[in-house]
């Protein structure tokens, strides 16, 4: 299992590709950031489709999927805000040596990749946020949140992996189309062992009023072009909040899909990838 010590902490990570990644390859590498409670493995589809003219950088957030077991370095939740896995990113590429990318991420971490864009413009060529957008702090929702999502965290045991048609019911709130049953059940193997001080860590700074406010901002001052990507029936992050944020910059384009929920790269992935390759023209695809 290929890992890298970024930061104190063990991230495993995976290249898809047609040939082994070396060093000092020219062709160009597209990072892929996963959501809260999930993993890189649901990405790999996307990247295979890719693997042709992008070398595909896959890895697992800090504590989450293979990285939430090898932790060695602090456990207060306060360390594992949104701003940390911006800095992660950064040194996951020092680490293995890639200068610039174009980024792919989803829900949370399009969140992560939004900062990224602002804080390390030199790093990025193009950008594809799938499920990102604005939302409006209010004071006792988020309370309310946060308490039903300490819960959440908390009430994990990892048995419930192994409940049958458990995977139905778990995502029938992300999903508008049925998944492949692998998937689904990945989703929920990922969800119950994620650790539980990265998971509250993340959930409290991702839904918080600093990040609810300042994304107006990073949107707005988005230099690199990018292109985000909605799900029409998308019931966690609606697809009007992604709109809006499009509308905040010319540098970013907008695509809705239709009949698709939050995870629209799996539910119709060859519509998905049509949208991906026009955005990346002139890039080879």
């Amino acid at each position: 299992m290929p890992q890298v010590l970024i930061r104190g902490h063990d991230h495993y990570y995976e290249w898809v590709s047609q040939e082994p990644r070396q060093l000092g390859s020219e062709k160009p590498v597209m990072v892929f950031l996963h959501g809260w409670g999930g993993s890189s493995r649901y990405w790999r589809p996307v990247a295979q489709a890719l693997a042709t003219n992008f070398d595909c950088l896959l890895y697992d957030l800090r504590g989450f999927g293979q990285s939430q077991d090898l932790i060695r370095a602090s456990r207060a939740v306060e360390t594992y805000t949104i701003q940390s896995y911006v800095e992660d990113l950064a040194a996951l590429l020092d680490a293995l040596d890639v200068p610039q990318v174009f980024l792919q991420a989803h829900s949370m971490g399009s969140t992560i990749g939004a900062l990224f864009l602002n804080q390390y413009p030199q790093r990025v060529q193009q950008a594809i946020l799938a499920c990102s957008g604005l939302f409006e702090y209010d004071e006792e929702e988020f309370r309310q949140f946060h308490q039903v999502g300490e819960w959440v965290v908390r009430l994990r045991p990892r048995w419930l992996a192994q409940v049958p048609l458990l995977d139905r019911l778990f995502m029938a709130r992300f999903l508008h189309r049925s998944i492949a049953a692998d998937q689904r059940r990945g989703f929920v193997s990922d969800y119950v062992s994620a650790d539980a001080v990265a998971a509250l860590g993340t959930l409290l700074s991702a839904v918080s009023e600093a990040v609810a406010m300042a994304m107006a901002t990073e949107f707005a001052q988005l230099q690199i072009r990018t292109l985000i990507v909605s799900g029409d029936k998308d019931q966690i992050v609606p697809a009007d909040s992604g709109e809006e944020a499009a509308a905040l910059n010319p540098k970013i384009d907008y695509v809705r899909m239709a009949q698709t929920g939050h995870f629209p790269m799996l539910e119709d992935t060859t519509t998905y990838l049509q949208h991906i390759h026009r955005f990346l023209t002139p890039v080879p695809c």
